[in-house]
């Protein structure tokens, strides 16, 4: 029992590494799976169907070899187990033989000695398939058990209450963060939006300003400064009723693998198909679902790839104003609309935003000219800030941005107008 017991948790224990390095692998090549078919267009771009396939065979030659080996370990164990049961046995027969042959033993006694030795064996035999199981069972459970541990980077305050909000006013009090600690995106950022005010973030890429957004909408918290809306600390109020008062149109739309009219609906499950097709008209995209074979009930596809990039930012334009929120963040909102559509867009988020603490992050300045304010930023600083006229007035950054947006703008028009005399 003592050799049995020892050796049964002694290799149950050894083996126990190729079971987790088993699950390691496993995991990397069905993660390489996964990746490799929702990037199936990056893929075919550059022509890796071959380099995918022998990235994932790679990956599941190694799991195999993890495999094997805690499949071959299983197989050592449970023949440890048996040489142990069997030469118990053995020994145990022999004795009781040598010791009926001396006449000190009858017969009787030899059954007797073998059935007790069944009973015993068989517990023992049980002990050891359940100690592994067990074993097992906690090595597979060690990547769910570590996600139960893991601590939220932004949780509400012990005592956090519901946010108040009256007039809309947004204020950046000295604000500094860093994804990446030593590496600041933003340094001492300062600056008030206004009750029903719009505010433009512009400056080239890598400045902070989409950043600025998710601090607002406080998916990070700043490492120092505060953030106030209507005098009150986000960090102190609920985050659910925080962003209840919030509405994003983000720069990357990923929609869900369900129908159109239901991404629509997703900013407010509750609303009415009237209220959609509303929003929908007012995102200049209402005509455009109906021209589809099934309407609102068309489906989009995973991440909606059987929309444009043009369609699915209409769409979550007008998921955003369903919601009708009190402040509105938009991050690039047109970027990938034409010109058309986009002064259609442009003139429906003026009506949606009027009235509304508004602060859109651009990089076309021509579509901040009416902001009351904007601010200009440079690796992670308010460099300029006030109204378009001022700043070019002022011959500073946002001017030579201007300039050099518009004398871009000219050459691709005299192109187009050689391009037409041409013909």
């Amino acid at each position: 029992m003592l050799l049995y017991l020892t050796c049964t948790i002694l290799i149950t224990e050894w083996r126990t590494k190729y079971r987790r390095e088993m699950n390691n692998q496993d995991n990397n090549a069905k993660s390489r799976a996964v990746d490799s078919l929702l990037n199936f267009e990056t893929v075919k771009y550059f022509n890796a169907e071959d380099y995918e396939v022998q990235c994932f065979e790679e990956a599941i030659l190694k799991y195999q070899q993890c495999e094997w080996k805690s499949s071959a370990s299983l197989a050592l164990l449970n023949q440890t187990q048996n040489v142990i049961i069997g030469s118990g046995l053995l020994a145990g027969s022999l004795l009781c033989a040598y010791l009926v042959s001396e006449g000190r033993f009858q017969v009787g006694d030899y059954v007797l000695f073998g059935t007790y030795i069944i009973q015993l064996y068989t517990p023992l035999n049980w002990f050891g398939t359940y100690y592994r199981l067990i074993q097992s069972a906690f090595v597979d459970m060690e990547n769910m058990l570590v996600l139960l541990t893991e601590q939220k980077e932004v949780q509400d305050a012990e005592h956090a209450d519901d946010l108040h909000l009256s007039a809309g006013q947004v204020e950046f009090d000295r604000v500094t963060f860093s994804y990446v600690s030593g590496i600041e995106v933003l340094r001492d950022v300062t600056f008030t939006v206004e009750a029903g005010k719009t505010v433009a973030l512009v400056g080239p890429s890598g400045s902070g300003k989409s950043t600025i957004l998710r601090l607002l909408f406080r998916f990070y918290d700043p490492q120092s400064g505060c953030i106030r809306i209507d005098g009150q600390d986000v960090s102190t109020v609920r985050q659910t009723s925080l962003r209840s008062y919030i509405g994003v149109v983000p720069q990357d739309t990923v929609l869900f693998n369900d129908t159109i009219g239901n991404n629509i609906r997703y900013s407010r499950v509750t609303a009415s198909s009237c209220e959609m097709e509303r929003a929908a008209r007012a995102a200049d995209i209402h005509n455009r679902i109906l021209e589809l074979p099934q309407g609102y009930d068309t489906e989009v596809g995973e991440r909606g790839l059987k929309l444009s990039g043009g369609e699915k930012q209409r769409v979550a334009i007008a998921r955003t104003i369903l919601k009708a929120p009190r402040i509105i963040l938009l991050d690039e909102a047109t970027s990938s609309l034409d010109t058309q559509t986009e002064s259609n867009i442009q003139a429906s988020l003026a009506e949606v935003c009027s009235n509304r603490t508004t602060v859109v992050v651009a990089h076309r300045l021509s579509t901040v000219i009416a902001a009351d304010q904007i601010l200009v930023l440079h690796s992670g600083r308010i460099a300029e800030r006030g109204r378009h006229e001022e700043l070019l007035v002022r011959g500073g950054l946002y001017a030579a941005m201007w300039r050099k947006q518009q004398k871009s703008l000219d050459t691709k028009t005299n192109t187009k107008t050689l391009t037409q005399d041409d013909t």
